[in-house]
């Protein structure tokens, strides 16, 4: 019998910041919508199943946008079994993740980097090359 096989390839169709900051991630959203004039809201914790891993969740926040969204999503987190995982294992000096999807154009995420970091709770501002990360599948999370 023959066997077919189905072949997937993601696209990664957004800009994402790094950010370095020990504030807990509600004041990161709060910091984050006074800074950018956003509204970013609290949705529900994302569930990363892994097959040869424990179950990983991840705090996020989420805004929806007519052509695109923007998303607060947090590197460090507990698994099922309590222990400390990341989102992005590679990056682990990383405590944050900020995603800008924006077909429009209307959103510059340079000027979003400038503008964090301005902040003095925040340390470290990076944009990050999507397709340069080993795990850049675990940010597919819309």
């Amino acid at each position: 019998m023959k066997k077919a096989r189905l072949l997937v390839e993601h696209t990664y169709d957004f800009e994402l910041l790094g950010l370095v900051s020990t504030v807990k991630d509600y004041k990161m959203a709060w910091l984050i919508n006074r800074h950018l004039q956003l509204d970013l809201r609290k949705v529900a914790d994302l569930e990363l199943e892994f097959v040869t891993s424990p179950n990983l969740k991840i705090s996020q926040y989420f805004l929806s946008l007519p052509y695109g969204f923007v998303q607060l999503l947090k590197n460090r987190a507990l698994n099922s079994i309590n222990q400390v995982s990341y989102l992005v294992p590679e990056l682990k000096s990383m405590d944050y993740f900020l995603l800008v999807r924006d077909e429009t154009f209307q959103i510059s995420i340079d000027i979003f980097a400038e503008e964090l970091a301005k902040n003095h709770l925040i340390q470290n501002v990076m944009k990050l090359d999507v397709e340069k990360l080993k795990s850049k599948e675990n940010l597919l999370t819309y």
